[in-house]
């Protein structure tokens, strides 16, 4: 019973500002990329996304 107890302490809780933090590096990520160029055309973003 101990070790199921301790299991739930190291339980990891993700709070909406986190995601919004993940969400807004991603999105910062994705304007450095369109600004220097490295974009990949729509095909080849279907073809990464029928991979998934």
């Amino acid at each position: 019973m101990e070790a199921m107890h301790n299991t739930k302490k190291q339980e990891i809780s993700y709070t909406l500002d986190d995601a919004m933090n993940v969400l807004f590096f991603k999105l910062d990520e994705a304007i450095d990329d369109v600004q220097n160029g490295r974009l990949i055309s729509e095909e080849e973003l279907w073809a990464e996304i029928d991979a998934i």
